[in-house]
C-alpha cells in the first residue's frame, strides 16, 4: 500500500486520527488511513461522496470543530444522531472523515452510505430553506442525484485502476483527471439523462472521445461575431468552423457549418423552434463528420489536440447545479473581452504579469428564429487554443484532486510533485508546500488582483477556472483564467471601461455592483481557490494549514499597501472581515436552483462562514 510518506516537519491532524474496531472501519484499516483506498471501486465512491455530503454540510450549517475524534452530527427530523469519526479536521473546511453511523445503530449494521445520508440531510432541509420556495423539494431530487453521481464515480474508478494510461497532450490529460470533482458539492458526478455507454463515450473521466454533429444553417438565420485574428487579419466565425470540420463536409452553398454536441442533438429536434427550421430546410442536418474530439473538465467544452481552437457547446444535461447550455450573453462576453484586452489592457498587464492571461472566446457562432430570437440550444463558442501537447498546464481542481490508481491507491499530482521536490532537493516537504503556495501566489492571485485593481474586471477564478503553467520541475510557473461565464465588471468602474470599449456590456450583461462583485470575487479567489488549495495542502498531510494560512496574510498585506486607486480591495476584505460569504452547494441543490437562470445576485444560496484568515 502506498501513502504519501510523512517526514517530521507535518503536523500531525488537528483531530487526531484514533484507532477503530473492524467492525466501525469495514476493513478500512487494513488498506490505509483514507476510505477512498478501499480496493471495492463501489466502497470508494461512497466515501468520497460522503465526504463531500459532510463538508457541505458542516460549512453550510457552521457545525463547530468536535472536541474529540468523533463529530457528532444531530438529525432531529429522523430522532437520531449521526456519529462521523473525524479523520482530518481543516481550518479551511476541508476535512477528511471516517464512515459514518446511526448513534443507535446495533454494532453488526453497516456504516451509513452516500445515498442514505442524502437522505437523512435533505429531510432537515426545512430548517435550512427558510420560507418556502416553489422550487424547493423534499430532497428527494438530493437523493436521486446524489446516487446517480456515485454510481458514475464507480464506473470512472474502476476504469481508472484498470486503465492507467494518459492522454499524452499534457493539457488534455489534465482535463480528464477530475475523477471525483468539487469536494464541497454534494453530487459531483451527477449526469442524469446519460446512459452507461453514453457516459463512457462523452466524459473525460472515461477519457471519451467522439466526432462532432454538424448542421448547417442558413445565412438569413445566422447570428455571429468573431474578433478572431491572424497575422493582423480578421477571421470569420464560419471560416473558423469550416476549417474544424475539416474536409469532406457536404456544406451547401452560402450555408455555414454549426458544431453540435452530438448527444445534444436529439434534444434540440425535440424542441419546436429547431424542428420548424430543419422542416424548412433553413436548417441541415450534414451529421457527425470529421476527427474525433475530447470532451474536457466541464464536459461540454471539447480540445482536439494541434487544432487551433476549443469548442464550447451547448448541452442539455444537468452538471453540478446547471443545464449547461450557452446563453446569448455569454457569446458576446467572450468576444468583449477580448476586444477590452485589445484597447491596450492586455499590453499593460502581461507587463506587469508576463506569465498570466485569459484564455480567449473571440468567436461564436448561433441561430436566430425568422422573428430574430435566439434559438435556444444552437450555438458554439470558438475558444483560442494556446497549448502545445508538451505545455504543462493543469485545471488547478484536478491537480488538487485524488486520482485513483491500480491497488486501491489514491494521491493527487500536487502530492506527487511536493513528494518529488522534497526528494530531489533534500528538503523537508512542509518546506517545500510553502514555496510552491507562494509561488502560486505571485503566478495566480497577484495578477488576478491586479486586473480588478486596474481595471475593475474581477474574474470567476475558481480552480476549475484556473488553469496553472508548471515549470519541468513542477513549480508554478504561469497561469491563464478561462470561461465566459466569469466575469464581473464592477459598476463603479463603468465609465472607464466605456471609454475603453464604448458599449461595452450592453448585450453581456456583464457589469454587477460593487456590493455583489466583492462577494463572489472574495468566494471565487479567496474562498475557492486559495483557501481551498491550502485546505489540500493540509488535508493531505503536505503542508500545516495554518502555516499556510500566516504565509497567505503576508501575502495580502504586502498587496494592499499599494496606491489606492489601482488596488483591488479583496485583499483587505480577506484581512480584516472576520467572516466571509460563501456559496452553498448543497442548500442550492435543495433550493433546486439553476445557477444560470435568473439575476446574478439570486443564481446561488450564500451562507456566512468564519474567515480562517482573521485573527
Amino acid at each position: 500500500m502506498h501513502t504519501i510518506p510523512t517526514p517530521a516537519d507535518r503536523t500531525a491532524p488537528l483531530v487526531p486520527h484514533q484507532e477503530r474496531s473492524p467492525s466501525r472501519t469495514e476493513g478500512l484499516e487494513s488498506t490505509g488511513t483514507s476510505p477512498l483506498d478501499h480496493p471495492d471501486p463501489h466502497r470508494a465512491a461512497h466515501a468520497a461522496a460522503t465526504e463531500n455530503l459532510l463538508r457541505c454540510w458542516v460549512r453550510e450549517t457552521g457545525l463547530p470543530a468536535p472536541d474529540g475524534a468523533t463529530l457528532r452530527l444531530p438529525l432531529p427530523a429522523s430522532g437520531t444522531t449521526l456519529l462521523v469519526p473525524v479523520l482530518y479536521w481543516s481550518p479551511t473546511g476541508w476535512h477528511r472523515f471516517g464512515p459514518p453511523r446511526l448513534a443507535d445503530a446495533p454494532d453488526p449494521a453497516p456504516p451509513v452510505d452516500a445515498v442514505l445520508l442524502a437522505a437523512l440531510l435533505g429531510r432537515e432541509n426545512t430548517g435550512l430553506l427558510g420560507p418556502a420556495r416553489p422550487s424547493a423539494g423534499d430532497g428527494t431530487d438530493l437523493v436521486a442525484r446524489v446516487a446517480d453521481s456515485v454510481r458514475r464515480v464507480v464506473a470512472f474508478v474502476t476504469d481508472r485502476r484498470e486503465n492507467t494510461a494518459d492522454h499524452p497532450d499534457l493539457f488534455l490529460a489534465a482535463e480528464q483527471s477530475l475523477v471525483l470533482g468539487h469536494p464541497l458539492h454534494p453530487d459531483p458526478k451527477s449526469r442524469e439523462g446519460l446512459s452507461d455507454a453514453e457516459a463512457q463515450r462523452y466524459s473525460p473521466e472515461s477519457r471519451g472521445s467522439f466526432p462532432l454533429h454538424w448542421m448547417a444553417v442558413a445565412p438569413s438565420l445566422l447570428a455571429t461575431d468573431s474578433a478572431w485574428t491572424e497575422r493582423g487579419r480578421p477571421v470569420t466565425a464560419a471560416h473558423l468552423t469550416a476549417r474544424l470540420a475539416g474536409a469532406g463536409l457536404p456544406l451547401p452553398d452560402g450555408y455555414t457549418a454549426l458544431p453540435l454536441h452530438p448527444w445534444h442533438l436529439r434534444q434540440v429536434r425535440l424542441r419546436p423552434e429547431a424542428a420548424a427550421l430543419l422542416d424548412a430546410g433553413l436548417l441541415r442536418d450534414l451529421g457527425g463528420h470529421g476527427a474525433p474530439w475530447h470532451p474536457t473538465s466541464s464536459v461540454r467544452t471539447v480540445h482536439r489536440s494541434g487544432a487551433p481552437a476549443m469548442l464550447k457547446l451547448s448541452l442539455d444535461l444537468r452538471i453540478t447545479n446547471s443545464r449547461r447550455e450557452n446563453l446569448r450573453k455569454e457569446l458576446h462576453r467572450g468576444v468583449e473581452v477580448h476586444r477590452l484586452l485589445r484597447t491596450g489592457l492586455s499590453q499593460r498587464w502581461r507587463a506587469a504579469h508576463p506569465g498570466f492571461d485569459i484564455v480567449r472566446d473571440p468567436a461564436w457562432i448561433a441561430v436566430n428564429t425568422p422573428a430574430g430570437d435566439p434559438a435556444p440550444g444552437l450555438d458554439a463558442v470558438i475558444r483560442h487554443n494556446p497549448f502545445q501537447p508538451h505545455d504543462d498546464v493543469a485545471c488547478v481542481a484536478g491537480l488538487l484532486s485524488p486520482r485513483p490508481r491500480p491497488g486501491g491507491r489514491t494521491g493527487s499530482r500536487l502530492a506527487e510533485i511536493v513528494t518529488r521536490l522534497a526528494a530531489r532537493t533534500g528538503r523537508p516537504s512542509g518546506a517545500v508546500a510553502a514555496e510552491w503556495f507562494l509561488r502560486y501566489l505571485e503566478h495566480v492571485v497577484r495578477p488576478v488582483l491586479w486586473l480588478d485593481g486596474e481595471a475593475g474586471i474581477a474574474l470567476e477564478a475558481h480552480q476549475q477556472n484556473t488553469l496553472l503553467l508548471l515549470d519541468a520541475d513542477g513549480w508554478p510557473a504561469g497561469g491563464r483564467h478561462r470561461d465566459n461565464q466569469g466575469y464581473y465588471f464592477r459598476a463603479s468602474r463603468r465609465a472607464e471601461l466605456d471609454a475603453r470599449l464604448p458599449g461595452i456590456g450592453e448585450h453581456s450583461d456583464t457589469f454587477v455592483s460593487d456590493e455583489v462583485t466583492d462577494e463572489r470575487f472574495a468566494y471565487y479567489l479567496g474562498v475557492n481557490n486559495v483557501l481551498g488549495l491550502i485546505g489540500a495542502f493540509g488535508s493531505q498531510r503536505l503542508a500545516d494549514e495554518r502555516l499556510l494560512l500566516a504565509a497567505l496574510r503576508r501575502f495580502l498585506t504586502e498587496v494592499s499597501a499599494g496606491p489606492a486607486r489601482t488596488r483591488s480591495t479583496l485583499p483587505a476584505r480577506l484581512l480584516d472581515s472576520p467572516v466571509l460569504r460563501c456559496k452553498a452547494n448543497l442548500l442550492t441543490r435543495l433550493h433546486g436552483l439553476d445557477e444560470l437562470v435568473g439575476p446574478v445576485d439570486t443564481q446561488s444560496v450564500y451562507v456566512t462562514i468564519a474567515n480562517p484568515l482573521h485573527s
